[in-house]
């Protein structure tokens, strides 16, 4: 298991110093969904929930959210990203709509954690739009799916 790096010699947390590392192409997609019941995926896809368009106003949190991943997570570095995208593709099989981010940026560290804020943000922002229809919708299987450059390199746990 290697070194945990956000904490010093003595235990204690730290910000890792990244200024010696080379600026590289880094990318980060994440995954997670918003499970629900049937009824509350078909007024997502008809645009007939009570608050709106629920895809547009998710996607739009994830996006804002990936720039604002700092601001939340104590250690993460502040980065210039070049490119955030979230796909929500509903799934009527699993009723549920399946969240996917792509992060990318140049830089001396990966956006992984930008990724993941995005995902996650979009899936609070499905959950606040339609709980007053839906109480039981779960929010589950954030992760990382893929990440591209820096020292480790290519890290693809899923396609």
């Amino acid at each position: 298991m290697s070194e945990l790096t956000h904490l010093d010699s003595a235990g204690h947390a730290r910000m890792v110093d990244v200024g010696a590392k080379d600026e590289t192409q880094r990318e980060a997609i994440a995954r997670g969904n918003v499970l629900m019941r049937p009824e509350t995926l078909q007024l997502i896809v008809a645009g007939t929930t009570p608050k709106g368009d629920v895809l547009a106003v998710a996607r739009i949190a994830g996006i804002m959210a990936a720039k604002r991943a700092p601001d939340l997570i104590p250690l993460c570095h502040p980065l210039l990203l070049t490119h955030v995208a979230v796909e929500l593709r509903p799934d009527l099989d699993a009723s549920a709509i399946q969240i996917e981010a792509t992060v990318r940026t140049t830089g001396k560290t990966g956006v992984e954690m930008e990724a993941l804020t995005a995902v996650s943000a979009a899936a609070l922002t499905i959950y606040d739009m339609c709980k007053a229809v839906d109480r039981g919708m779960r929010i589950g299987d954030i992760r990382l799916a893929q990440k591209r450059g820096g020292r480790s390199g290519e890290i693809v746990l899923e396609e």
